[in-house]
Parts: C-alpha cells; sequence; structure tokens
C-alpha cells in the first residue's frame, strides 16, 4: 500500500484549523511535519507547539521530520506534542543509536533521513533499529525544489538492502514530488510519498484528487 504524507509546511498557516480539516477529510494516512532550526539547514519553519496544535485538529497520524541539531534534546518535546512518528537525519548526530533508543522509549516509531548526497552505508549498521529511511529527494531546507532524479537508483538500492537482509521498513520520499515522480520513486521501492505543494499549492476542494493521483 502506497501512504501519502501531505506536509503542512506548504499548507495556509493563517488557516491552519481548516487545512488540517480538509486533510483530515482525505484518504491520506500521515501529516508530515518539516521542522528546521536555521542551524542544520539553511531555513527555519516551526516547533514542538505548531505540531501541538495540527496534533489537536489532526485525525491523521502525524510524521515528524527533524533538519535540526541537537536532536536529542528536542525529543520530548516533539513526543508531548503528539509526534506518532519522529524522523532525524544521519548527518547530525555522531550517536544515532542513543537517539533511536530514546524515541523508541516513547513509543513512537523513529525513522532516519539521508540528504542526497549522502551514501546508504552512513546508515547500514542501524538499518534494523529504524522503522523508516527517508531519502531526500531535494536538498532539505526549502519547499517547492525541483527532484532529483539521482536519488531513484539510491531508493532501488535501499530497496534491495531491506529485502536482502528481510527488514520491515518503510521507504520515504520527500522534495519534488507529484504525479509523474510519484510513480518512478514508487517503481524504484518507495512506498511512503510526501508531497506539500503539489497538494497544499491548488484549490482545497481537490486535496483528495491530488492525493489519490499520487497513488496512480
Amino acid at each position: 500500500m502506497i501512504k501519502i504524507a501531505p506536509s503542512v509546511l506548504a499548507c495556509d498557516f493563517n488557516n491552519l484549523k481548516k487545512e488540517i480539516t480538509l486533510i483530515n477529510r482525505t484518504k491520506c494516512q500521515y501529516i508530515h511535519c518539516d521542522i528546521m532550526d536555521g542551524n542544520f539547514v539553511p531555513n527555519i519553519s516551526f516547533g514542538s507547539d505548531i505540531v501541538k496544535s495540527i496534533n489537536k485538529y489532526s485525525k491523521k497520524k502525524l510524521d515528524v521530520h527533524l533538519m535540526i541539531k541537537n536532536v536529542d534534546k528536542y525529543v520530548n518535546d516533539f513526543a508531548k506534542a503528539g509526534a506518532d512518528i519522529i524522523t532525524f537525519h544521519i548527518e547530525a548526530e555522531k550517536n544515532p543509536i542513543k537517539i533511536i533508543k530514546k524515541i523508541k522509549r516513547k513509543g513512537i516509531k523513529c525513522g532516519i533521513a539521508i540528504k542526497p548526497k549522502t551514501r546508504l552505508n552512513s546508515i547500514s549498521k542501524i538499518l534494523r533499529l529504524v522503522d523508516l529511511v527517508l531519502i531526500m529527494t531535494v536538498e532539505p531546507g526549502f519547499g517547492g525544489q525541483k527532484f532529483l532524479y539521482s536519488q531513484l537508483k539510491k531508493i532501488s538500492e535501499l530497496k534491495k538492502i531491506i529485502e536482502d537482509k528481510s527488514l520491515d521498513i518503510d521507504i520515504e520520499v520527500d522534495g519534488g514530488i507529484n504525479s509523474n515522480t510519484a510513480k518512478k520513486c514508487v517503481k524504484a521501492g518507495a512506498n511512503v510519498l510526501v508531497a506539500g505543494s503539489y497538494i497544499f499549492k491548488h484549490p482545497k476542494n481537490k486535496y483528495n484528487e491530488r492525493i489519490e493521483k499520487l497513488r496512480k
């Protein structure tokens, strides 16, 4: 089953309750929250308070993507805010196993994310510990970027590794996802698609239609 995770980074924050209510009516599985600190990536988005507000209105699981440094310092905040999945970047932490264990002790699923230039071997030793691998298909930090087709090979390679090791891990992709790139990602092995502009930059009565197009 292909899971869809609309990224609220692209939504109308002046009407957050309405936006989340509209997403609740769709057949997506998650709401994706991109957390940026202006340090690990060159942009700032929002923090745990906004995630808490989203959780207040949401009927979907919250997929929280931490593009930040000092992950250990903020795990508790996002857990309390209502995160169902917390994903952090391998590039941001020297001791990822410590962070994974901390997240899982909260009863929350844990994901590991990698930037486009990061090789898969950087996460090979921790694959058995995580529930999800997020492959960035743009450089993290800004929405609306063009899809990097070079990452399709990485998705395929990760899919093969997962199958060879008989692991139960989701492959999520984030960045430049539309109806065309979604097909290519799914064909390569991805099963969770994050999309922001493709969903939220269209008429509000079309959200579910856009989400279903990603699955076809």
